[in-house]
């Protein structure tokens, strides 16, 4: 089966992933692990004797070796949720055949359309087959299709045992989107010595550095009593949550920042004049400035304290993930070896910074390095999502060189 005839049945699974669940549920959603049953399923019949479904709906695989080898294990990692930032129930895909450069009419009866005009990536992709939505709901490549090229060429070597490799794990996450995809992942039961996560964008794409992040929960509590008697005795947290905001700088909002420029995001707002609360993500690359960006927001919550009285403003920082590339540099061979796979394939890498994170952040932290390599997909968790069925096959090729070159390593 080709990759793209198997993420066309996996985008057929709604596994959105819900970032307000309840804290001890894994995965956040219980539709995550219907698809994640149907993939270890799909792994039993494909070859891999070992394969399931563990409680957390994590899926292993292990592909033998079919040489004697003494290098170290290869791990694959996709995850199988999609983001909550659109729909992604029903998804109704279809094949651009041929694209031939002009707009893309996603849905006649809504008028949603896609323009190269506003997606100037589509030019790229000139005379590809791309796989689109009906512009009501995300497509899921990020990341089923880093699911279907992992299986695909797991086939390909099972199907062609000419092709000499070391033993390959596999492990298909949930809840990556909500920041938990390695919250339960076994890496001792995984059993590689390093692996590499098929979750970046265009074909090509090969990151090992990624943001420091922190969520910010912030609460501004006012004072309220009757605007008409309000003189000298209200505080409105409204407003003073909106001068909060005011202060943050203008020019490091996501609108403004790119390649390895660190960012203040607003994310939630919501309250009235008694209490509002604020969520907020920072994310920097360097490790110095992202401590000065957390020492910023604790001198906001302190000034403001200070105009408007102790207990105004409290906030609450948990850091997320940190930057993989501490991590990656005492083995950079694992990354060299992922640009041999990519110019074995005829694919010219593109070694670019994370402007996210990935399971493999966290799990580069926890002994197993991780770099990310592209699945292939464009303008990820919006209805304007696509995929090259063409970068999908490639993609396979890679993974399967990637494979290959572990037994001559």
């Amino acid at each position: 089966m080709r990759a793209y005839e198997r993420f066309l049945q996996y985008v057929r699974y709604h596994t959105t992933s819900d970032d307000n669940a309840p804290a001890d549920k894994c995965p956040t959603t219980d539709r995550q692990k219907v698809l994640g049953a149907a993939l270890a399923e799909e792994l039993l019949s494909l070859g891999l004797a070992d394969a399931h479904m563990d409680e957390f709906g994590y899926v292993y695989g292990t592909l033998p070796a079919n040489c004697k080898t003494d290098q170290p294990v290869l791990g694959l990692i996709a995850h199988m949720d999609t983001s909550p930032a659109a729909s992604g129930e029903n998804v109704q895909a279809r094949i651009v055949e041929n694209y031939n450069g002009g707009d893309i009419l996603l849905n006649a009866e809504k008028k949603i359309v896609m323009r190269p005009t506003e997606f100037e990536s589509l030019l790229d992709y000139k005379g590809q087959d791309l796989i689109v939505t009906d512009g009501t709901t995300l497509l899921g490549a990020d990341d089923k299709a880093g699911v279907a090229e992992i299986f695909t060429a797991m086939e390909y070597l099972i199907e062609h045992p000419e092709i000499k490799h070391g033993k390959i794990c596999v492990c298909i996450t949930p809840d990556e989107e909500v920041g938990l995809g390695a919250e339960y992942f076994n890496i001792k039961e995984f059993g590689a010595a390093y692996a590499y996560t098929i979750d970046a964008g265009p074909l090509g794409e090969l990151e090992y550095e990624n943001f420091n992040a922190v969520k910010v929960d912030i609460v501004v509590t006012g004072v309220f009593v009757h605007p008409g008697m309000a003189k000298n005795k209200l505080k409105n947290a409204i407003l003073i949550a909106n001068e909060l905001i005011s202060m943050l700088p203008a020019a490091e909002a996501p609108a403004y920042t790119e390649d390895y420029e660190g960012y203040y995001h607003v994310s939630n707002i919501s309250g009235n004049e008694s209490s509002v609360k604020i969520t907020m993500n920072i994310r920097e690359f360097s490790a110095e400035k992202f401590k000065q960006m957390k020492q910023f927001m604790l001198n906001l919550a302190a000034y403001l304290n200070g105009v408007y009285g102790e207990g105004t403003v409290s906030i609450e920082m948990e850091d997320q993930f940190y930057n993989m590339k501490e991590k990656i540099l005492p083995v950079m061979h694992i990354v060299e070896r992922a640009e041999q796979a990519f110019h074995a394939c005829d694919v010219e890498p593109n070694i670019i910074p994370a402007r996210g994170g990935t399971d493999g952040a966290r799990l580069s932290y926890e002994g197993l390095p991780c770099p990310n390599l592209s699945a292939g997909e464009k303008y990820a968790h919006g209805v304007h999502e696509f995929i090259s069925i063409q970068s999908m096959e490639k993609m396979v090729e890679v993974l399967i060189a990637l494979s290959e070159k572990q037994s001559s390593m």
